[in-house]
């Protein structure tokens, strides 16, 4: 019996996990939407990110160590000839992700069946927001990958910064997996230049002239509502917005 694993966007999605849904569960504990991901090889990206998520979000480097690259490992080490679930959303933050786990599994060269499981694209709150019966229909309405290499390919330009690939690649890519490109123009949006300080910056600058506030809570949820693709969480938007005020 080939052996089953699901990767998922996060530990919210682990513990509301369908019990009746067999396999090793895996959880990629990262954020590389937000911040610098240089590294030669994937030691290298470690460290960057160790000193990242350390810096900005609070904790230590030893607490990534502990926490985050002991799962990434785990998928360094999925079985041959097994059937891999992989539990992304389409916001910017669920497909870079999403880009590097296919990355690190299409450079296993293994003989496996890979799955990508995906909310309805109108639930608000993605996974978050649906029953377990939904879960495990959408697990049942699947999507089987038949284009690992080209969506792996996605990570290497999106951690190069090669703009022109990624969008010729999400190009590529739309008729089946439309939601990358989407995805892909968000990314690109978010890049200042000419003056124009980036959609998300933009966009939060809008809300607080708009509503004449500067309560965090009250902008957060108002970006949620109209910048739904990036799915930042409140530390990344707090970033941009401290950054904002204190100019």
């Amino acid at each position: 019996m080939r052996k089953q694993y699901h990767i998922l966007n996060g530990d919210a999605l682990k513990r509301q996990f369908p019990k009746k849904v067999n396999g090793e569960l895996i959880v990629a504990r990262e954020c590389l939407v937000d911040g610098n991901v240089e590294g030669k090889n994937i030691e290298e990206l470690f460290q960057t990110r160790a000193q990242f998520i350390s810096k900005h979000y609070g904790g230590s480097e030893k607490d990534y160590y502990e926490k985050t690259v002991p799962e990434f490992q785990k998928i360094l080490k999925i079985e041959d000839n097994s059937d891999v679930f992989l539990w992304f959303e389409d916001d910017l933050f669920c497909q870079v992700n999403f880009w590097f786990v296919v990355h690190l599994l299409n450079n296993q060269n293994l003989n496996n069946n890979y799955f990508l499981v995906r909310p309805e694209a109108d639930i608000q709150y993605g996974f978050g927001g649906l029953s377990e019966s939904e879960l495990i229909l959408a697990y049942k309405n699947r999507i089987h990958l038949t284009n690992i290499e080209t969506i792996a390919s996605l990570w290497k330009y999106y951690q190069n910064d090669n703009l022109n690939k990624l969008i010729k690649t999400g190009e590529a890519l739309k008729n089946e997996y439309p939601f990358i490109l989407t995805a892909v123009k968000a990314h690109i949006d978010r890049i200042p230049k000419n003056g124009n300080a980036g959609r998300p910056t933009e966009t939060l600058k809008s809300i607080i002239k708009e509503l004449n506030t500067k309560d965090f809570g009250t902008v957060f949820r108002e970006f949620n509502k109209r910048e739904g693709i990036y799915g930042f969480g409140d530390l990344q938007v707090k970033r941009i917005f401290d950054e904002i005020i204190s100019n």
